[in-house]
């Protein structure tokens, strides 16, 4: 049985707002991901940082924070 022109206008809708709650549910999972990944870099740096000695110890940078982060998604996602 067809569905009649507003009825295939309503799903068209639903289905359109639902591929756009997945997307965005999707984009906002990436992004929590992401920055989990950037908080366990900074640990790991940290961690890193305290027991080295003194003399060897280097400042904690956002680049090594983004790169370390960076470096673990790709371990993550390969």
């Amino acid at each position: 049985m067809a569905l009649t022109e507003e009825q295939q206008s309503q799903l068209d809708i639903q289905t359109a707002t639902e591929d756009n709650r997945a997307a965005n549910q999707a984009a906002s999972d990436a992004k929590r991901a992401k920055l989990e990944m950037v908080r366990t870099a900074k640990e790991i740096l940290v961690e890193n940082r305290r027991t080295q000695a003194a003399a060897d110890a280097t400042d904690i940078t956002a680049s090594a924070v983004t790169a370390l982060a960076t470096d673990l998604t790709a371990f993550v996602n390969s």
